[in-house]
């Protein structure tokens, strides 16, 4: 297995950082080899989780991982079974003010939108179609149109808290 630590914004957003829900900030590689598992050249663009790679290794090395332990095991997508996947997760960041003085945020990441809400005064909420703007450009927050979207993953995203125990 091979992956690193999450990404870094240089310069996007005038940021230079990487604790911010954008996706030059999150997206991480991961690269895998198990011939016994995983077909060589496959690939999967579902949401694996830092937090799903001590369950899946466990998975390979036949341990089933204790209770407590949060994440899932990704071997069913290394064995091309998508079904039961997640469909989202939770993003927090809560070190402020620190040294690099990035505001507290959560939000809510599908495989099409994101919504960031930075929840410390002065309080403010992003919204992006990453499908239509994979560089989020356009912050779609307050359009009527997203208005029932909008609804919907600010309920997801206080579900996933109270899944998560933080609330």
């Amino acid at each position: 297995m091979h992956t690193s630590d999450n990404g870094f914004l240089l310069g996007e957003w005038r940021l230079f950082d990487k604790r911010l829900m954008h996706e030059p900030s999150i997206r991480v590689p991961l690269l895998m080899r198990y011939p016994k598992t995983i077909k060589a050249g496959a690939q999967c663009d579902r949401m694996v989780l830092n937090l799903d790679l001590a369950p899946t290794l466990l998975d390979l090395a036949g341990v089933r991982p204790p209770e407590w332990m949060q994440g899932r095991s990704a071997v069913p997508l290394l064995q091309g079974r998508e079904a039961g996947w997640r469909n989202d997760w939770l993003y927090e960041y809560f070190e402020y003010p620190a040294v690099h003085m990035v505001r507290k945020n959560r939000g809510i990441r599908t495989d099409r939108y994101k919504l960031i809400h930075y929840f410390e005064p002065p309080e403010e909420f992003e919204l992006y179609d990453l499908e239509r703007d994979p560089e989020e450009r356009h912050n779609l927050w307050g359009d009527p149109q997203y208005k029932e979207l909008t609804t919907q993953l600010q309920r997801r995203l206080e579900e996933l808290r109270h899944e998560t125990g933080e609330i």
